[in-house]
């Protein structure tokens, strides 16, 4: 589920309504100095698409007509989420957008996430502002590794974070990025390291976050 702080509201966002022409959008985009903005329809509440300045220049440089409606050149009409929506629908949703827009319970137009904002969520979920070390450990994937590969680390201290990367089904290794916490010592990561490797984990890089 989405998280609603994430999100910016319809109340503090640019928007333009479909009865306006691409000249008076195109005024709105510069002045707001964004590159796309929403189009609603006349009520404010239906999403009908995004307008992007780059394409109204286009239409203009080609002399098109700029009296026409500005869902002449609307562009991600399907191109949507709920605030129900799951984070992997999400994250694959806005992956070549600059913002995915957001329906409430009623399919109104609720706001927009940003590519920044789910980024900065992401990073905050690496806690690398309370960090000390983030280790890649490879592993086969078998069963029960990522098991075995946080018991080990547990037994000198508690981990901040973990992420796993290489799920598809043809990769023959698998990465695991764990955060270690503030405060562990240069020594008692030797032991970690030492541990995991000698249980066949190999940890082909450590980040210092502290350096």
């Amino acid at each position: 589920m989405l998280f609603k702080t994430l999100i910016k509201p319809k109340k503090d966002l640019t928007t333009v309504r479909e009865d306006i022409t691409l000249e008076q959008a195109l005024t709105v985009l510069e002045e707001s100095g964004y590159r796309c903005v929403p189009i609603l329809d006349k009520t404010g509440q239906i999403f009908r698409g995004n307008i992007y300045k780059m394409h109204i220049y286009r239409h203009k440089s080609r002399g098109g007509d700029m009296s026409l409606p500005v869902t002449y050149l609307l562009k991600n009409a399907t191109k949507f989420i709920t605030l129900d929506s799951a984070f992997f629908n999400i994250f694959f949703s806005i992956k070549d957008l600059p913002y995915i827009t957001v329906l409430d319970e009623h399919n109104f137009f609720y706001g927009i996430l940003t590519h920044s904002s789910l980024l900065n969520m992401l990073s905050q979920s690496w806690n690398v502002e309370i960090g000390s070390y983030v280790l890649t450990v490879v592993s086969s994937g078998d069963r029960g590794d990522l098991v075995e590969m946080a018991k080990i680390i547990t037994k000198y201290t508690s981990i901040a974070s973990c992420i796993t990367l290489d799920v598809k089904a043809t990769e023959l290794v698998r990465r695991s990025l764990f955060t270690l916490p503030a405060g562990v010592s240069e020594q008692k990561l030797d032991k970690i390291v030492a541990n995991l490797e000698r249980k066949n984990f190999k940890v082909p890089e450590i980040e210092n976050l502290r350096a």
